[in-house]
């Protein structure tokens, strides 16, 4: 026998939960944000071989998620990225520090050292997302298209929290500086690849940057992300200074907060 409301009170009280219900479910299926569990967390901590391309292995890399940190009264995940090469006396270092507010998925500091043959620099720079505005510890400083900005790191990460649907393209303005953007990510093909870490299946994704500095206009990052929930990256392909491509192959990787592990390995 169906159930009866005992009067129009109850009944409109109930209605209204429901769609209060539907309402809220509605808006975490839209989002990224804090609503929905994110492929990557705290913990997580992927090691890498370098090698140039058609060269043997020439260094190692990681990134990896550690935190909470507050910045500004905001807790913050750092995400951190750490690689070393060199072919006889070339060498290269990059070591970049993401602090990423988990919730909006949005950068609100960003730190870079690089040492290379012919360069060195270092960066810091303060976001202000709900400004749209950043300020760089040199005194540079700036307005973002977005706000909920993202850096070359952070940029990564966000990637993994896309569908990555087949044959398609998707359009970003969220690099914190405004002239490097856009930043355009094409879905390839989908295949298996096999690294020291094992077999995995992948989505292959080429990321087109404007990034002067280092690639004289545009630059294509190439990244095989895993075909799962975790969406790991699990090749990364970059052209550098003087080394010229470098691979980074995915070797061990340790997973960050209690994400379900799904796809072929």
């Amino acid at each position: 026998m169906p159930a009866r409301f005992t009067n129009d009170t109850t009944a409109t009280r109930t209605l209204l939960a429901a769609a209060s219900l539907l309402l809220l479910l509605g808006v975490c299926a839209e989002g990224t944000g804090a609503q929905q569990p994110l492929p990557f967390g705290v913990g997580e901590k992927l090691v890498y071989s370098v090698s140039v391309k058609n060269v043997k292995t020439v260094g190692k890399g990681t990134m990896q998620v550690t935190g909470p940190v507050e910045v500004r009264g905001t807790t913050t995940w750092l995400l951190r990225f750490d690689f070393q090469a060199g072919l006889g006396p070339i060498r290269a270092v990059d070591r970049t520090e993401s602090w990423l507010d988990p919730a909006r998925i949005a950068s609100l500091r960003f730190a870079k050292h690089e040492r290379h043959p012919l360069s060195r620099s270092d960066q810091r720079v303060e976001l202000f997302p709900d400004e749209r505005r950043w300020t760089a510890e040199r005194g540079e400083s700036g307005e973002s298209l977005s706000d909920a900005p993202l850096d070359e790191l952070s940029f990564i990460y966000f990637l993994r929290t896309v569908p990555l649907l087949a044959d398609s393209t998707y359009r970003f303005d969220r690099h914190f500086e405004s002239g490097r953007n856009p930043t355009t990510v094409r879905v390839v093909r989908r295949e298996s690849l096999t690294t020291k870490a094992g077999r995995f299946a992948t989505v292959l994704v080429e990321m087109r940057v404007r990034d002067a500095k280092h690639y004289q206009g545009e630059g294509v990052i190439r990244i095989h992300f895993t075909d799962d929930a975790l969406r790991l990256p699990v090749r990364i392909e970059s052209a550098m200074p003087v080394i010229g491509t470098a691979v980074l192959s995915l070797d061990s990787h340790v997973e960050g907060g209690a994400v379900a592990v799904t796809g072929e390995r």
